[in-house]
């Protein structure tokens, strides 16, 4: 099993939640939690508070005033241009094949079909505060 934990926002579904898990990753959803509608900072608090890299949709956690790199556990933004289960799988397959998830502990990571913009941490912060 990896060691990196994650968490998926209430937007992913199971379609990624088994990927992920298919790969080893210690996964689980916010949905899972009870979290499902609570406002972003509790959710934020409680990724933090556990330590999981965290996965979403939801652009609001690309702030880097709100969330700096370096400030948390690592965050990953799927851009897809496209609605739909497919183009969310799509983009995280494109982003495990081309990184382990650990590589982008402590950054921010906006990805969609071609690329990914990665804002990693100031020199010496590592993503847990």
């Amino acid at each position: 099993m990896r060691a990196l934990p994650l968490k998926l926002d209430e937007n992913l579904g199971l379609a990624p939640l088994a990927m992920l898990r298919r790969l080893g990753y210690p996964a689980d959803r916010v949905h899972e939690e009870g979290l499902s509608g609570a406002p972003d900072e509790v959710v934020w608090s409680r990724i933090c508070e556990e330590g999981r890299f965290f996965i979403t949709l939801d652009l609001g956690f690309a702030d880097v005033r709100r969330f700096p790199p370096g400030s948390h556990p690592g965050v990953l933004i799927l851009r897809p241009r496209t609605k739909g289960r497919n183009a969310v799988l799509e983009i995280l397959g494109r982003i495990l094949k081309e990184h382990a998830l650990e590589d982008f502990k402590g950054c921010l990571v906006i990805a969609d079909e071609k690329h990914a913009r990665i804002r990693r941490p100031p020199f010496g912060l590592q993503g847990n505060p």
